[in-house]
């Protein structure tokens, strides 16, 4: 029977996992390494018989990934991007682009497909939050200084993950690399992820609030779930990865008064899944691929290596960071992990990269995993070693570099001038994509309503009149988005126009130059904006001088309601801050 079939497939699973991670355990080695261990063991490549339905396994090993996934997320939060600040951004964009560069020209070296060599760049890019948060919990580093600078650096690594992913599943469809799909790629990502965001960050948190009322650790247990898993079939409707849709809606989450009683309720969850998710990734791996292709794992084992090495040393160092505590950085983050493995399963899932990148990904992740507690005892004194060897007159170099980016970084009235451009920057961001959002679901909405119209009608009945139709209210709909993006443009360009032109320049005349500034600049950014938009939204916009005359009538609206659009966008955005403000810091 089916479900015989199941129950004797999970049995094993649970009992060879369960009995390899005691074992490992027992050695004080990485749980995860465990259960790719426990994977190979009962995988079809040692013993072909043992798993009787690797369907349902797999189909259980994605649930792995949006429970994987999700945690992470829950890890996440937007006050964390705020404090890892500048240096982890610097760090992290720099080695994450040295890694994909050394990886991709790797692939290349073995004569592999332009594919095989884009997937390994990207494999190689990111480390492992669960490999690094447990080996530095287990050394009892994680207050010290270099630690920190690690986690702000992962908390930036998974946001480039995501994006990557994105970009990988984007050319896993067409099955090309172009520029333009690049692009266009990541303006829609940027776009979804935003909006998204403020919707959920406005909804969800209080949705959770209301629900934790009830004291009903079931009840709050499904309706995360169910959240979960509906954010992830959105995505798949979108032709995202329900790694992104797993991961956003648990940094939502994150933002919510439960947060607590929502990770010890999951837990559970998560450790059972992710161990099938990995114990998977184990039975996938042939263990003949060490011997046929053990010269590349070995290469590209070292190369990681060294490469995590040097580049998150060198990312840190530019970052500001001394030259003891860049080591330390380096030295911790040299593996690959659980956002490797997605990866690689991206490529072997859409068949666009070789039967052997996937096994190579577990072996290489395998291998780097073993040695990073190593690397992480070793960190202090080759780095004591080489403060020693190193010449004097490039020890000044480096200290004096070091002074030199403390310094750069603004203090007193220029450090809150860079806070407060960087703030309006954001809500500048955050409007035009609310707006652009309204748009691209209007043409959503028009297109299955034109469905309608020719199913019923055979025709689109007075297409000119249901195209300004819906093009008025989406102008009307965006319209305290628009007059909110209009006045943090002006605030910006005040602040642009003071700096720019001193009292000394065009003395009598200085005032009229910056209203010249704060005046037209604001309307020139807006009128590109919307112009941007439209081009997007071509399908429903009318003929151009109906265009023109819902332009004009929108902007007789606007400056009647002024005040009240004004009233209504400011407290939509009170009530974000409220979220974000007060409910992570709170639990159950």
């Amino acid at each position: 029977m089916h479900g015989n079939t199941f129950i004797h497939d999970m049995a094993l699973i649970m009992l060879v996992a369960g009995m390899v991670t005691l074992l490992f355990n027992r050695f004080k080695q990485p749980v995860v390494l465990g259960y790719l261990v426990a994977g190979i063991i009962i995988g079809p490549h040692l013993t072909p018989t043992l798993i009787q339905d690797k369907g349902i396994i797999n189909t259980l090993g994605e649930l792995g990934v949006v429970f994987l996934m999700f945690s992470l997320g829950l890890e996440f939060s937007l006050k964390k991007i705020a404090k890892v600040g500048a240096a982890a951004f610097i760090a992290a964009i720099c080695e994450t682009s040295l890694m994909i560069f050394i990886g991709y020209n790797l692939g290349h070296r073995f004569g592999w497909s332009e594919m095989d060599c884009l997937f390994l760049g990207a494999m190689l890019a990111i480390s492992s939050t669960t490999i690094i948060v447990k080996a530095l919990g287990e050394l009892k580093l994680k207050q010290h200084k270099f630690a920190q600078m690690i986690f702000g650096m992962l908390i930036v690594e998974d946001i480039l993950a995501i994006g990557i992913i994105a970009i990988l599943s984007g050319i896993s469809t067409t099955g090309t690399i172009s520029s333009d799909n690049i692009v266009s790629t990541l303006g829609q990502l940027s776009l979804f992820i935003i909006v998204t965001m403020v919707l959920g960050l406005m909804t969800i948190p209080r949705l959770l609030a209301y629900i934790a009322k009830f004291k009903s650790n079931e009840m709050m247990l499904i309706s995360v779930l169910g959240l979960c898993f509906g954010i992830c079939l959105m995505v798949l409707a979108l032709n995202y990865s329900i790694a992104l849709g797993a991961f956003m809606i648990g940094a939502i989450i994150a933002e919510a008064r439960p947060l607590h009683l929502i990770e010890t309720l999951v837990e559970p969850l998560r450790d059972m899944f992710c161990a099938i998710f990995f114990v998977t990734i184990g039975m996938m791996f042939d263990p003949t691929i060490l011997v046929n292709h053990y010269l590349p794992i070995l290469i590209i084992s070292l190369v990681l290596i060294g490469g995590k090495v040097v580049g998150c040393s060198i990312g840190t160092f530019v970052s500001g960071q001394n030259g003891k505590t860049s080591l330390k950085v380096g030295m911790s983050m040299a593996q690959i992990g659980e956002f490797s493995f997605i990866i690689a399963a991206l490529g072997a899932s859409s068949k666009v990269t070789s039967s052997i990148l996937y096994p190579i990904a577990i072996a290489v992740s395998a291998l780097t995993t073993l040695t990073t507690p190593y690397l992480i005892k070793l960190s202090n004194p080759l780095a004591s070693l080489i403060g020693q060897r190193c010449p004097k007159f490039l020890s000044k170099l480096a200290h004096y570099y070091t002074n030199w980016v403390a310094d750069l970084h603004p203090q007193g009235d220029s450090a809150l001038i860079v806070k407060i451009i960087g703030k309006i920057t954001a809500q500048i961001i955050v409007n035009c994509a609310l707006v652009a959002a309204v748009f691209i679901a209007s043409v959503f909405v028009a297109s299955h309503l034109d469905l309608v119209f020719i199913q019923y009608y055979g025709a689109i009945v007075h297409e000119q009149l249901h195209k300004s139709l819906i093009c008025g209210v989406s102008l009307l709909i965006s319209l305290p988005f628009l007059i909110a993006a209009y006045r943090k443009l002006k605030a910006f360009s005040m602040i642009l126009a003071e700096v720019l032109i001193r009292d000394n320049l065009l003395k009598q005349q200085t005032y009229n130059a910056r209203r010249v500034i704060f005046e037209t600049l604001p309307l020139l950014a807006i009128a590109s904006i919307m112009s941007l938009i439209f081009s997007i939204s071509s399908p429903i916009l009318p003929r151009t001088e109906l265009l023109w005359g819902i332009i004009g009538a929108t902007t007789v609206i606007a400056i009647l309601f002024r005040n009240q659009f004004i009233r209504l966008q400011s407290w939509l955005q009170i009530e974000l801050f409220n979220v974000m403000e007060t409910n992570t810091d709170e639990k159950l």
